[in-house]
């Protein structure tokens, strides 16, 4: 048996933030709690959004206290803050930061017994819907807007938590290319590499069926057309990433990811590591490895990535074909090629269990050791 779990309603294109308002009315809604960094409100991006509410009267308190890696502190912040505050909902502006807070801290408050924000990770067995959640991201990668997934860095450990509860996913998602018009160039790649990895991953991994499998092949032809585009601030790049990455976040959502995931949350915990960075640097090394165990996959990436003359390659030709147009994406929108300005050796061994320990892991198509990532590690430096 298969589910499929998505936001009750979702809005794309230019102006879509303008249907907030009507939403926050509709489902009845009082107080708005506003979750979003500190970075996007000094540089005016949230306004746009605080600018609707202004102008419906709709009246609201704004939570900023994130970390790019959000913590157990930041959630813990939060709870605090949004009990204090008066509200009945939640929106949520940013990328997967704001939004991995705003579910955390929704869940938690519609369900008390998990306040150890520990006890969220992994699969947790609460009983209530979060706090009703209207995602607006601000980055085209993470896909948190359409997700059941969340990750929170506990600091002490220095590890990431994935939490997984279809209780979490935002009711409504906004996904307006006009709030992601500020990303810088670096960001605008790196979070559209994480979506190209999420894309892929989710094609891949074990779980994968024919629904996941329509929008994965259809995320990364998207993703492959638009990612240079959107580097370079076109109108037309631009777009297509905010749909692209959404795609993507339909599907992986639904049947997981594998060990490029696993790999790169221990990097954003330990170094910081900004995750979409992480996810391209180790991708085309850990599509090397999992090839054996994807049958003709790898032909319809090839393809989807725009390489031509696929059906008359060999698979193991089709096979590199794939991973040399990730590589050369990569490659064209300005991500390091390996993790040595990134990776301490001594680090390694902590990383590889971190990364076998992951809740990613399990999902890889391609069964796997502490061994063979801690050589997949080393052969990155």
């Amino acid at each position: 048996m298969n589910r499929f779990v998505l936001n009750e309603t979702f809005y794309h294109g230019k102006g879509a933030i303008s249907a907030i308002a009507d939403e926050v009315n509709a489902r009845g809604f009082k107080k708005v709690f506003v979750t979003s960094d500190p970075d996007l409100i000094k540089f005016g991006v949230t306004g746009k959004v605080l600018k609707v509410l202004d102008d419906a009267k709709i009246d609201y308190s704004v939570f900023s206290e994130i970390k790019p890696n959000p913590t157990i502190e930041n959630v813990q912040a939060g709870v605090a803050a949004y009990k204090a505050s008066g509200a009945d909902c939640i929106i949520a502006i940013g990328g997967g930061s704001s939004m991995d807070t705003a579910k955390a801290i929704g869940i938690i408050i519609n369900n008390p017994e998990f306040s150890d924000v520990r006890s969220l990770e992994g699969v947790a067995p609460t009983k209530n819907k979060c706090v009703p959640i209207i995602a607006v991201p601000t980055t085209a990668g993470t896909a948190a807007e359409v997700t059941i997934n969340y990750v929170i860095t506990d600091v002490q450990k220095n590890r990431k938590m994935v939490c997984v509860d279809v209780h979490d996913i935002p009711v409504v998602a906004v996904v307006d290319p006009d709030m992601m018009s500020t990303m810088p160039k670096g960001l605008t790649a790196a979070t559209g590499m994480d979506a190209l990895t999420h894309a892929i991953e989710g094609y891949i991994t074990g779980g994968a069926w024919a629904l996941s499998d329509m929008f994965h092949i259809e995320a990364i032809r998207i993703i492959a057309k638009s990612l240079r585009g959107a580097v370079e601030g076109t109108d037309e790049g631009r777009e297509g990433m905010a749909l692209g990455q959404y795609i993507a976040g339909m599907g992986f959502s639904n049947v997981g990811l594998g060990i490029v995931h696993s790999m790169a949350h221990p990097l954003g915990a330990l170094y910081d590591t900004p995750h979409g960075i992480a996810n391209a640097i180790i991708l085309p090394t850990v599509m090397e490895y999992n090839a054996p165990a994807t049958g003709e996959k790898y032909r319809e990436i090839a393809k989807a990535m725009g390489v031509t003359g696929v059906d008359d390659m060999t698979l193991e030709e089709a096979r590199a074909a794939a991973v040399s147009a990730v590589k050369q994406l990569s490659l064209d929108v300005g991500i390091p090629a390996d993790l040595k300005d990134i990776v301490k050796e001594e680090d390694i061994p902590f990383l590889a269990q971190s990364a076998y320990d992951d809740a990613c892991r399990p999902g890889n198509p391609r069964e796997t050791s502490v061994e063979d990532i801690t050589a997949l590690y080393k052969s990155l430096l």
